[in-house]
């Protein structure tokens, strides 16, 4: 049976490119890069060499990066940490964050480290609402704001540089969750007024558990992991050396390859945009779907009311189709997308997540028209 792959924004298959770097870790370096033997300096040397390729594509400098387990792990230490280093007790997200953002402040609410949690107003498409952020940092407290750059759900984009300017406005720690957007946009930490940004390499076609925390140099932060002096004492353990390396080429590949992809993908997004308006009768589109509003790996699209709605996605998945109603890190649940609810969705029409890659093809997608054409017609409502 033919598979179509579009679950992207939840993980991505590896570069054949990367895999080959890690593969040349895997069997010819195996030294513990802590240790002062030639052996561990070889193994420190790769690690350290792959900082400075994330630092250089991100004009950060070495010291400013640091390499986590993940995304979440990036997420929590840039909250945990950074609030409990300068003693802040007001945070400020949205109710549209990833759960890697939302539970965490939601834990720190509940355990008193922080005193008060706001969420700051979106509309239907999920933009920010940047007068009400303003107004909510209008007080002689510090604040810590955390809002991500682009929905993993809906694909919304904020503007990172007006959200930073208003945090610098008010002197507030702005954490940014740019999980869905590193190796997608250049970000030019110079440029931007973030005081952390995060990376998870599997969204970028590299490996799983292993991404990285920049924390700018005008911060300074306790560690969440203890242990050993990893990291520069930054986060105990010994270090994914085949993951870290992983990472590094992917991200390199994905700035030199950045232009021709985006312009691909967004082909492919207004193809299947364009298509499903045309092949299926009353089909609508969750967030932003626009080029300057959207991040163009992800289509979030909202189907007319049928029959067995919540089967969706499994007569997609027998078809050969692989995709998610919703963030990936909700499968399984059965409240729904919280992403969803927060931006007052139809609760009557199910959604599905599209996301592409480079590796995604046009004739993937007629596939995919047809077969969505089928399953609806199957499942109308009489």
């Amino acid at each position: 049976m033919k598979r179509v792959y579009l679950d992207n924004a939840a993980t991505t298959p590896l570069d054949p490119a990367v895999i080959a770097e890690m593969t040349n870790v895997m069997e010819n370096y195996f030294g513990n890069p802590s240790a002062i033997h030639a052996l561990g300096r070889e193994v420190r040397t790769l690690v350290e060499k792959a900082r400075k390729t994330v630092a250089n594509l991100l004009n950060a400098s070495p010291s400013e990066i640091f390499f986590t387990s993940g995304g979440t792990e990036a997420d929590n230490t840039a909250i945990r940490c950074g609030i409990s280093a300068y003693g802040i007790k007001h945070a400020i997200t949205s109710k549209i964050e990833h759960h890697a953002v939302e539970h965490t402040l939601n834990m720190m609410l509940k355990n008193g480290e922080i005193d008060k949690l706001s969420f700051v107003n979106i509309d239907e498409k999920g933009n920010v609402d940047l007068a009400q952020l303003e107004e909510l940092l209008q007080n002689n407290e510090r604040s810590f704001v955390s809002l991500m750059h682009a929905n993993n759900e809906l694909g919304t984009l904020s503007d990172m540089i007006k959200v930073g300017d208003i945090c610098e406005k008010y002197n507030a720690i702005y954490h940014a969750d740019t999980v869905q957007t590193m190796g997608h946009y250049p970000h030019n930490v110079r440029e931007l007024k973030a005081h952390f940004i995060v990376c998870a390499a599997h969204k970028l076609h590299g490996p799983k558990g292993v991404g990285f925390l920049y924390v700018n140099s005008n911060i300074k932060i306790p560690p969440m992991i203890y242990g050993g002096a990893q990291e520069r004492n930054m986060r105990g353990g010994t270090e994914n050396v085949y993951g870290i390396v992983g990472l590094a080429k992917a991200l390199e590949i994905a700035y030199a390859e950045m232009d021709q992809h985006q312009n691909h993908i967004q082909g492919l997004k207004d193809y299947l945009k364009e298509q499903l308006i045309a092949e299926v009768p009353g089909i609508s589109f969750n967030g932003e779907t626009d080029a300057d509003k959207s991040l163009y790996t992800v289509l979030n699209v909202s189907f007319p009311e049928m029959d067995m709605a919540d089967m969706l996605l499994f007569n997609l998945d027998i078809n050969g189709i692989c995709a998610s109603g919703g963030s990936a890190c909700s499968s399984g649940s059965n409240i729904g997308s919280h992403v969803l609810n927060g931006i007052n969705a139809d609760p009557n029409r199910p959604s599905v997540r599209f996301s592409f890659s480079k590796y995604t093809t046009k004739e993937e997608l007629d596939y995919v028209i047809e077969k969505v054409k089928m399953v609806v017609k199957q499942n109308a409502l009489a």
